[in-house]
């Protein structure tokens, strides 16, 4: 015979199972029940020879010596059913996900080694069954391709996505760029990036390639900016420190000048100049500020306590004023210019003579004098319109054209009277009226210029 004979094992009723290893999953298969089916499809002679049933006719597939015809059979039987369960475990492992591709290459390869297994058993129905496999694997493997390119081109638009806003991020204006959101964001879609890398679907290389080209210049672009930029600050921070620091020495240089009026002015110069001057970095300009208030504080301080003596030494001459503000208050309303004017003259020579008040209260009394100031100048122009002789000339002229104007319109009014013409008499009535009030306003004005 031509196959090899197999070594002597145990009887078949204490032959062991295949190891769990190999029939994973295959717990759809009643062992037993295959067995039994597989050796209808083969035979055994009293010599342990053992025959497999074909279309083709009879295959010897190996002998089990010192064995009964029946327990060779069931040997090689056991042998197909592991091939079943081989089948089956495939089934499962197609139905778990496993990809299509591999199923349909171990498939094939199962059903290859059909033709020539030493094994009794259905190969016919076998080999039907791995048909259906390999069919439905390749379905899937068509399936899970159209997928996976799904996933491709998916894959590319999030990198794509990514690409786009690190590139948007580049293109900012640096002057307008918040360094520290934008620098914070192009680390975040790194992170992204590499994670899609790392977990993600392979892209093609050409397409990961022109992606990461883009996405890396995107980068680099954005951090070229972002170097220029904090050079190009760096030197107008130091120019702002060189200002800043003149400006300072002067303050401190100043601070304990006496001469307060001029140096108060030159002062404020310096905080303007302060604000002109460019900023120097947030550290050194906290400094520098801090020593430039400093000095205005020592200088102002000690202006304010002059101040403030001043203003106790002056607080006698504000009792003198009070009471000559009251005086002047006393001539309004202003009925008599000339006395008034007389009057007020002597309130201001003691006024002066007075001296100076504090300086919280020299607006309100300048301000409360002024008022009786104004009030005598307009009671003067008053009087002077009323007996300018111009204005009464010419208050004079206008009522004489009034009084002509009214004798002619009631010459024009007893003519349309006379016509019965309603509207003419209207008419001429309405100017009449006009005119006559006209008069009686200037003839008052007249009168008070008398």
């Amino acid at each position: 015979m031509s196959t090899p004979t197999p070594k002597p094992t145990p009887r078949p009723s204490s032959l062991p199972r295949p190891q769990a290893a190999q029939v994973v999953n295959a717990s759809h298969i009643d062992h037993d029940a295959e067995v039994a089916r597989a050796v209808s499809h083969g035979r055994a002679d009293a010599d342990g020879n053992v025959f497999v049933t074909t279309a083709d006719g009879e295959r010897a597939v190996g002998q089990y010596p010192d064995a009964t015809p029946d327990e060779a059979l069931e040997y090689f039987a056991k042998k197909y059913v592991e091939l079943a369960e081989s089948a089956v475990l495939l089934r499962n492992r197609l139905s778990a996900g496993a990809p299509g591709r591999e199923v349909v290459s171990a498939a094939k390869t199962l059903q290859e080694t059909l033709p020539k297994a030493n094994v009794v058993g259905d190969l016919k129905g076998l080999s039907a069954t791995l048909d259906t496999l390999i069919s439905d694997a390749e379905a899937t493997e068509s399936r899970q391709a159209a997928r996976a390119q799904a996933a491709k081109l998916a894959a590319a638009e999030d990198r794509e996505s990514l690409v786009v806003e690190a590139e948007t991020l580049a293109k900012q204006d640096p002057a307008k760029i918040q360094w520290k959101q934008s620098g914070a964001r192009l680390r975040e879609l790194f992170a992204q990036w590499k994670d899609m890398q790392r977990s993600g679907p392979r892209l093609p290389r050409s397409v990961d390639q022109e992606l990461w080209a883009r996405f890396s210049q995107a980068r680099n672009t954005f951090e070229h900016k972002r170097k220029e930029f904090f050079a190009e600050l760096d030197k107008v921070n130091a120019e702002g420190k060189r200002i800043k620091e003149k400006i300072v020495a002067e303050a401190e240089s100043l601070s304990a000048s006496t001469d307060f009026r001029t140096v108060s002015q030159k002062y404020k110069d310096l905080m303007s100049q302060w604000k002109r001057a460019p900023r120097a970095s947030r550290k050194d300009d906290d400094a520098l500020w801090a020593r430039f208030r400093a000095a205005q504080d020592v200088f102002f301080s000690a202006r304010d306590a002059e101040n403030a003596a001043l203003d106790e030494e002056f607080k006698s001459n504000l009792v003198v004023k009070e009471e000559l503000l009251k005086k002047a208050q006393a001539l309004l309303p202003i009925t008599d210019p000339v006395a008034a004017k007389r009057d007020l003259r002597a309130i201001q020579d003691e006024w002066e003579e007075a001296g100076k008040v504090p300086r919280a209260d020299v607006s309100r009394m300048e301000n409360g004098l002024r008022d009786v100031e104004r009030a005598l100048a307009d009671a003067e122009e008053a009087a002077w319109q009323r007996s300018n002789p111009e204005t009464k000339a010419r208050t004079s002229g206008a009522l004489s054209q009034l009084d002509d104007s009214i004798v002619e319109l009631e010459k024009k009014l007893e003519t349309a009277k006379s016509g019965g013409d309603e509207k003419a008499v209207a008419e001429a009535q309405e100017a009449l009226d006009a005119r006559r009030a006209w008069r009686d306003q200037l003839a008052q004005t007249a009168a008070e210029l008398d």
